[in-house]
């Protein structure tokens, strides 16, 4: 079960996957400090200039809040930090195989990179699935670049949660494995440096949200479940 120090809140404020970038950008500005105090110079000063704004950037790129999930029967939240940028009516013909809403998020370079749980459940299926690295955006990148998908089995029907690479954002990071109980906001993955998210959930569910709208992983509400009949669960 997957109930492991990486899903709760941590002292550690840096996504959980992103410790050997951190430490080698660490290395590089800690050289680079140690030699513009040896050798005071307009070349050392440079290298400090630069390693100390890749550091920087780097430590604000694995970020990772503490954040109290908002935590209510049925509601699905956001997975992750992002932008939604299209919700439809689809058949999803892969896992769930039948007529679903499909909501998509746009991660930014400048948004938290780490997932979190929509919605507490059992995980039925992790599917790596290699492919392109399209611009996320365009709607033929959910099924042809290279993207990691979970499904959940809750009291309100299964739905899958889809990390998809970017042109960027060349690795998904999925820490769960089949038959983990997962809780609402905890933390379950990582997309390096941005890209989307799909979501995938029943057609009678409540919408939240809107296209253009801002999410927040772990805090903002994204649709309302109905709760299965007793002949369905």
């Amino acid at each position: 079960m997957m109930q492991s120090g990486y899903g709760r809140d941590k002292l550690w404020p840096f996504a959980h996957g992103g410790g050997a970038t951190l430490a080698f950008f660490t290395l590089l500005f800690a050289g680079a400090l140690l030699l513009w105090f040896a050798w005071p110079h307009l070349v050392s000063g440079i290298l400090l200039a630069l390693f100390s704004f890749l550091w920087l950037t780097v430590l604000y790129f694995f970020r990772d809040p503490n954040r109290i999930p908002v935590d209510l029967p049925g509601q699905i939240i956001g997975p992750g930090d992002g932008k939604v940028v299209g919700i439809e009516k689809m058949m999803e013909p892969r896992y769930l195989k039948k007529e679903v809403i499909r909501l998509s998020m746009f991660l930014s370079l400048t948004d938290v990179h780490v997932q979190r749980v929509p919605l507490s459940g059992t995980v039925t299926f992790v599917d790596y699935q290699p492919g392109k690295f399209l611009q996320a955006f365009r709607p033929e990148a959910s099924e042809e670049n290279e993207f990691i998908a979970m499904g959940l089995a809750t009291p309100y029907g299964e739905i899958v949660v889809k990390q998809i690479a970017g042109i960027l954002a060349r690795r998904c990071v999925n820490y769960a494995t089949v038959g983990d109980e997962l809780l609402t906001g905890r933390r379950y993955g990582l997309i390096r440096f941005g890209s989307r998210i799909d979501l995938y959930f029943p057609t009678d569910a409540k919408l939240l949200v809107e296209i253009g709208d801002r999410v927040f992983g772990g805090l903002t509400p994204i649709a309302q479940l109905k709760p299965l009949d007793k002949e369905a669960r």
